[in-house]
């Protein structure tokens, strides 16, 4: 698998009966660490800051006791907003848009194609709840949208890894079915 991330278009990247691993279209995201009261960033974002690892809410997860990643459309107001109360309330907000692609991977054994590389127990990742985990090596940020359905954000130089070894999976666990 030599394919370069830069020549991946959003869509379908691997496909079998078993699962489907896609390419999300691009989006923001933002690393946030902060201490203390929250409640000037939870108002700036207008929303409530998960506080729980591994708890989401809105675009937004809680990766460990002061960090967060935080996903949107646009991140130009969310910046705006934070860099407003800054000096009442420091905290560190980087843009990490160009750092990561997101890949969508659902389907029937969608759980059973992520243990080809997690180590972590994937059933015991609550729907609408995610984790920092490493895949085959790999550092990464899984979300469970549904039973059967994932996000993993994974830096753009090991995508080309993980893909290959998702096709590899797709194509494994669907001849075990036939």
């Amino acid at each position: 698998m030599n394919k370069a991330v830069s020549s991946f278009v959003p869509g379908v990247l691997a496909t079998s009966t078993a699962a489907t691993v896609s390419l999300a279209a691009p989006m923001g995201r933002l690393s946030l660490r902060a201490r203390g009261d929250l409640s000037a960033l939870d108002a700036a974002l207008g929303m409530t800051l998960p506080t729980r690892i591994g708890q989401r809410n809105a675009g937004a997860i809680c990766l460990g006791p002061d960090e967060w990643m935080l996903h949107a459309d646009d991140i130009v107001p969310i910046v705006a907003a934070c860099a407003a109360i800054y000096e009442g309330h420091p905290h560190s907000l980087t843009d990490v848009s160009g750092r990561e692609i997101t890949l969508l991977i659902e389907g029937p054994r969608a759980a059973e194609l992520l243990t080809l590389g997690c180590a972590r127990d994937i059933d015991s990742i609550p729907v609408g709840e995610g984790r920092r985990t490493v895949c085959d090596g790999a550092t990464v940020i899984l979300w469970r949208d549904a039973p059967d359905r994932f996000r993993m954000d994974v830096w753009h130089s090991f995508a080309p890894h993980l893909l290959h070894l998702f096709e590899t999976g797709c194509r494994e666990l669907a001849a075990e079915a036939a």
